[in-house]
């Protein structure tokens, strides 16, 4: 519950520059200079940010690494001086930055969870009483009474989380290391976000999952550089972000008339140019995938369009073009896709996941060993995954791609479209062992 007239937290105009030598004797030299002479260099975490949060809302900060993301966090939570500018703060703050800070790694846990609260101001008696609770929440049994140096990072964030919410603060600020814990109990933390959230509590975090920052935020904040290059609805925010990812992997498209196209014996342009011709509108236009029962409006699309995800057809025991499926049903995913340019080292991609973001299952060409066929110009193609919905029943998402192969794991990103098919499994569950989507087939064929 958000209210838009009681401020929570306000920055102002925040900057964090950090003084960079490049050896320990420049400080000195520095201090001493007659003419004051620098012997360092600036770098600007935070150049000039403002922005405003209300009491209810869940903001969700993303970017790239280096953008200043934990930079923001920490002087927030008031562990870092800003060189300029202020945080004002309604309310109490409790904070879950980066691993392994926090703690005394030579004190055991427990000893650890009553100097947290004493920093905190939590007297000793309101801690007791909330004490079998923390631990409950964090699950770490007999570990709580060991010290943390021999706490697995799984183990630390545990604990750490746990704390973290202990105190029932008005503010809760996460970076990143929800990132390090297991799934169970990942999804045990986002509960206690819906939690925190229906009680009116703000919360801040960092993700580089667009999913979770879609699925549990009010709004988001895209960082980049020291910036705020973005801040808004969470999905015009996320394909702002998406953008800026992939941006610098999109070639500029040229035109190309008909007294610039290549006959068959001019082979001089084809081999210089790397300028490709951008495919007709009419021809991207012709996204049959918004007509299919399934489709998710919400969907994150990009990529340099060389190729298009043009359609796709979902079939099962209960009939073509359902949206609502029994589990353990056998479902065939026919995806079409038209190339506009000839492509070589192709990957084609299937991820499903939860509405909370999580990974079910995720496969490719590459990881299946397919050979894959080089992509002509006007060809269409026709990927099949078949497999059985091997799910507990609930909602899911399945993200459909189709990338180059660089020989990296970032592949370069000719049509990938996040969240596209938003499907329903329903009935029992009865398969122990069975959990999974780890039969699923692939095969490629020409239409």
């Amino acid at each position: 519950m958000c209210s838009d007239t009681v401020s929570a937290l306000t920055v102002t105009e925040l900057g964090k520059v950090y003084r960079i030598y490049n050896r320990p004797m420049d400080r000195i030299r520095e201090l001493y200079s007659i003419r004051g002479r620098k012997y360092h260099h600036e770098f600007t975490a935070l150049d000039n940010i403002s922005f405003e949060v209300f009491q209810g809302e869940t903001i969700g900060i993303i970017g790239p690494n280096g953008s200043g993301k934990s930079t923001l966090l920490e002087i927030i939570s008031g562990t870092l001086s800003p060189t300029h500018g202020e945080v004002v703060r309604q309310g109490t703050v409790s904070a879950l930055l980066e691993l392994g800070a926090g703690f005394n790694p030579r004190f055991t846990g427990r000893e650890n969870v009553y100097l947290n609260a004493s920093i905190l101001g939590i007297p000793k008696h309101s801690l007791e009483a909330k004490l079998n609770e923390l631990l409950q929440f964090a699950d770490i049994g007999a570990f709580i009474d060991h010290p943390v140096s021999t706490y697995s990072s799984g183990m630390y964030v545990r604990l750490a989380f746990a704390t973290a919410i202990s105190s029932d603060p008005d503010i809760l600020i996460v970076d990143e290391a929800l990132a390090v814990g297991d799934i169970r109990f990942q999804r045990k933390c986002y509960r206690r976000f819906q939690e925190m959230q229906a009680s009116g509590k703000t919360i801040l975090f960092v993700s580089h999952s667009v999913e979770l920052i879609q699925n549990h935020c009010s709004r988001a904040v895209f960082l980049n550089a020291g910036n705020i290059e973005a801040i808004g609805e969470p999905k015009a925010v996320i394909q702002a972000y998406l953008e800026h990812l992939f941006g610098s992997e999109v070639q500029q498209p040229r035109k190309v008339g008909p007294s610039e196209e290549a006959t068959e014996g001019d082979q001089t342009d084809a081999d210089t140019s790397p300028a490709w011709a951008a495919p007709a509108s009419s021809d991207l236009a012709q996204d049959h995938c918004k007509q299919r029962r399934s489709y998710n409006p919400n969907e994150y699309r990009w990529g340099d369009r060389r190729a298009a995800i043009m359609d796709y057809q979902l079939k099962s025991n209960s009939g073509d073009d359902q949206v609502v499926f029994e589990s353990g049903e056998n479902l065939e995913l026919m995806v079409h896709v038209r190339f506009f340019q000839e492509l070589t080292d192709l990957i084609y991609g299937c991820t499903v996941k939860t509405v909370d973001g999580q990974t079910v299952y995720g496969t490719n060409t590459r990881q299946r060993a397919i050979d894959v066929r080089h992509g002509k110009a006007g060809m269409t193609v026709v990927v099949r995954f078949q497999f059985d919905l091997n799910l507990v029943p609930g909602e899911y998402f399945i993200s459909l791609g189709v990338a180059l192969d660089d020989g990296e794991r970032d592949n370069i990103a000719i049509d990938r479209r996040y969240d596209l098919i938003h499907l329903t499994v329903r009935g029992d569950y009865g398969g122990f062992g069975g959990f999974g989507l780890a039969q699923m087939n692939m095969s490629i064929s020409e239409v």
